[in-house]
């Protein structure tokens, strides 16, 4: 299976990464065949070889949630790393198979960093780190690859301190840095990189894929694709995750629940409950680890109540309040969720209003859109929708988590 396999419905992305991985591995040849030939001429470019590069040393890959422009980029990291004896009979770099591609695709490669965060927003500490390690030469003698999954989470100071690396990198240096869109990302960054825009791939595709990576029965991978219309992600955590279905079930039921104040207030307290709930979910399986792990490396006491040793508290402060971010950002994408569920909803209220011939993506729940749509207007079903981004775009803004959702459901009643 070709690295390529799971960057669904993406074909003319692929096209121009599978292009420039071949350049890439022309050029990493040659060197090592004249460095073996001892000294002489260097290596031709591969423009001198017939023909521009399609290789260049910063990528920048968007698209929507779920376009999987992050599975793009550690694809194309693992076709730059290939090893495969192929190569040298003609075959494409990209393999799947060799050390090169396994150990870039499972993240434990030696010249494959994958960064992402879990936190709000990537600082300059992290980042600096990032640009010494894109300093260094690439162990394995091929190419040293940064992924930078949440390149919209940096910080303005974050995104100068790596304006200088891509803009003078290393020779052997490539940074993959991956955004919702080209508009998050710096300016003067982004203009450094070669732009790849990915699409939301298609419900049929990402099916296909559930069923034949995943083992997904074939009914229960549509129904998932369909609800999340293309994203990848959140069609595999439908189709396999229980909980996720039962929440989604419940966000599906707001609409019906919001005809007088009383309702509004209890729905959104429902949706900051359930949200909360899952980030408390994610502090006891991580938290409690990290901390026992930090505590044992400081050499304190046993049991959680052992003193720490003098000196070492301001690292365990530190510890907590990352967790505190971390518990911050997990609640607020449990939200960002649900308010996407809630947009579909009203997103096929709306087609069935205007008769449009498209499937619904919420076909289970057919009867609440059905009996929402004769009983409002096409006027009042985008003001509604106007309402679930406007508390999208509160959340990003910081707005106290509560009142954004009230604020929001009231707006859903009054239509």
């Amino acid at each position: 299976m070709a690295v390529w396999d799971d960057v669904v419905g993406q074909d003319r992305v692929t096209a121009q990464l599978a292009a420039a991985a071949r350049d890439a591995d022309a050029v990493v040849t040659a060197e090592h065949a004249a460095q073996q030939a001892g000294p002489g001429e260097p290596p031709q470019p591969a423009a001198d070889r017939g023909g521009a590069s399609q290789m260049t040393h910063a990528w920048l890959f968007t698209g929507p949630p779920g376009s999987g422009r992050s599975t793009a980029a550690r694809a194309f990291a693992a076709a730059l790393q290939c090893v495969s004896p192929d190569r040298a009979l003609g075959g494409a770099p990209g393999c799947g198979f060799c050390d090169g591609c396994h150990t870039a695709l499972v993240g434990t490669h030696a010249d494959v960093e994958i960064v992402r965060t879990d936190l709000l927003s990537i600082g300059v500490k992290e980042t600096r780190d990032l640009v010494r390690r894109s300093s260094l030469s690439p162990a394995g003698g091929r190419w040293q690859v940064i992924v930078l999954e949440d390149a919209d989470r940096l910080t303005e100071g974050a995104g100068n301190v790596l304006l200088k690396a891509v803009e003078e990198p290393a020779p052997r240096t490539v940074w993959l840095l991956c955004a919702p869109s080209i508009e998050d990302v710096l300016p003067t960054i982004r203009s450094r990189c070669r732009h790849l825009s990915l699409r939301t791939p298609p419900v049929g595709a990402v099916a296909d894929v559930l069923v034949r990576r995943d083992g997904i029965d074939p009914e229960a991978a549509d129904r998932a694709a369909r609800a999340t219309q293309g994203h990848i992600g959140r069609a595999r955590r439908l189709a396999t995750d229980e909980r996720a279905r039962a929440r989604r079930a419940a966000v599906l039921k707001l609409p019906l629940r919001v005809d007088d104040i009383g309702g509004c207030l209890k729905a959104a307290q429902e949706l900051i409950d359930a949200a909360g709930e899952d980030a408390k979910q994610v502090a006891e399986e991580v938290d409690t680890k990290e901390t026992e792990e930090l505590r044992a490396a400081l050499g304190a006491a046993a049991g959680t109540g052992g003193r720490l040793p003098r000196g070492t508290a301001g690292v365990m402060k530190e510890l907590q309040d990352k967790q505190k971010r971390r518990a911050t950002r997990t609640q607020r994408d449990s939200l960002d969720l649900a308010l996407v569920d809630l947009t579909g909803f009203y997103r096929d209220v709306l087609a069935l209003q205007m008769g449009a011939s498209v499937p619904l993506a919420n076909d289970e729940v057919r009867d609440s859109v059905q009996r929402i749509a004769t009983t409002s207007t096409p006027e009042r079903t985008l003001r509604r929708i106007e309402a679930v981004i406007a508390c999208r775009d509160a959340l990003d803004r910081n707005v106290a988590p509560l009142l954004a959702v009230e604020a929001m459901t009231a707006a859903l009643r009054a239509g």
